[in-house]
């Protein structure tokens, strides 16, 4: 059984933010690391089986425990990819457009706004109630990125939103979005940066009963990427990397560590835009 400690987690952004701060933050900010480093190496429990219980969640189960809270709450994550999304959206004719993995329709609600005729597919039932009572003009259905439920050639357009590193590969799901690409169509694909996934691991936090929940991310580089776009044809067109902004994620154990946690993230790329083009 996995156990994890929210004073280790405290901790480790702690270090992150000294290692980044040390130099050339003011001796007051140092100390006050310092200070609350020892308080919390004091507070970790001598027995080493405590600890909150740790349990993984699938896809499937994560979003939909997650659903309810997605748009609710503010998150640096959405903060820093949708505009950089919305940025590349405005530049592209109106078409037929898909809407990957759409979640709760946030990036569907953009394309029907844009004029697009959008289908938004996603694995998860509750999310796509969601989707489909916040964009009514849009049609959802229910779908897995390695076999969409599309014809060959049926959309201008692909849109992919944060969704990519949850797969531990990603070259089969980038040959799915080019055989339901036109010619010449454009695939947009937003996910968490590698940067702050190596850096920030995997994403915590606490469930209705207190259990302490995640869903894996998987760390990969930048060329990763570029290899999957390359190997099915795709030419770049624009890559962006939106800078962490905040806000802390609400409720979550880095609030209480707020000055560290800010000053470990600020100036990390957040998410990565990708823009490219099918043959």
């Amino acid at each position: 059984m996995r156990r994890n400690r929210i004073p280790e987690l405290m901790i480790g952004i702690e270090g992150l933010a000294l290692l980044r701060s040390a130099v050339d933050r003011d001796d007051d900010f140092v100390a006050a690391r310092v200070a609350e480093l020892k308080k919390l190496v004091d507070s970790i429990p001598g027995d080493e089986s405590a600890g909150e219980r740790l349990t993984e969640l699938g896809l499937s189960n994560g979003y939909a425990f997650a659903a309810h809270a997605y748009d609710a709450d503010p998150h640096f994550l959405i903060a820093a990819e949708e505009p950089a999304v919305r940025r590349v959206l405005a530049g592209l004719p109106p078409g037929r457009a898909l809407d990957a993995a759409c979640g709760t329709g946030r990036h569907s609600a953009n394309l029907v706004s844009l004029g697009h005729d959008v289908i938004g597919i996603d694995q998860s039932p509750k999310m796509l109630e969601l989707a489909a009572a916040k964009v009514p003009e849009a049609t959802f259905e229910v779908g897995d990125l390695e076999g969409l439920p599309l014809p060959d050639g049926a959309v201008d357009l692909v849109v992919c939103g944060l969704a990519l590193s949850h797969l531990p590969d990603i070259t089969d799901v980038i040959g799915e979005f080019r055989r339901v690409l036109r010619p010449g169509g454009h695939l947009i694909v937003s996910d968490l940066h590698p940067v702050m996934v190596l850096l920030h691991g995997q994403y915590v936090w606490v469930g209705r009963s207190g259990e302490l929940l995640f869903m894996r991310n998987h760390p990969r580089l930048i060329s990763d990427y570029l290899t999957a776009f390359a190997i099915h044809g795709f030419t770049l067109r624009s890559c962006q990397e939106p800078l962490f902004a905040g806000p802390l994620p609400p409720g979550g154990y880095e609030e209480q560590i707020a000055d560290a946690a800010n000053a470990a993230w600020d100036g990390v790329p957040s998410a990565i835009v990708w823009e490219v083009r099918a043959p």
